[in-house]
Formats: C-alpha cells, sequence, structure tokens
C-alpha cells in the first residue's frame, strides 16, 4: 500500500480506536444478552455448567467480530 514512516502514528491511532469501538460494542452486546436473559448468564456457564449457553454466547461474540470487521474494512 506504500504507507511511510510519517503514516505510523495516524496508523497507530486508527487502530487503538477501533480496537476500543470493538470493546465497546462487545460490552453492550453482553450487556444486551444478559438483560434479556431471564437468568443470570455467569452461574449458568460457570456453576451450572451450562454447555448450549456458553456456545450461544460464543456465537454473539463471534457476530459481534464478523460486523465490527466488515464495518472497519
Amino acid at each position: 500500500m506504500g504507507h511511510t514512516w510519517e503514516d505510523i502514528p495516524r496508523l497507530l491511532a486508527l487502530s487503538a480506536t477501533f480496537a476500543v469501538f470493538g470493546t465497546i460494542m462487545f460490552g453492550i452486546a453482553f450487556w444486551v444478552m444478559s438483560k434479556v436473559c431471564p437468568f443470570s448468564i455467569r452461574k449458568e456457564i460457570e456453576q451450572d455448567q451450562n454447555t448450549a449457553l456458553a456456545i450461544v454466547m460464543a456465537s454473539v461474540i463471534i457476530g459481534m467480530a464478523i460486523i465490527i470487521s466488515t464495518s472497519i474494512s
């Protein structure tokens, strides 16, 4: 792409901005999932070993990652 050394601070700032944006979006997605579910997600996954719920939460996280990466590029 032909980037020069002068572009590095700008590119690092963009990367940091997108990382913060992605982290905030993951937090919001987890918060929404915890409010939608009528039970404690943490208790179900950690104490009750609910594998199905863990798979659903992982799929939400992967889906958010795909959406965020598509919107960035």
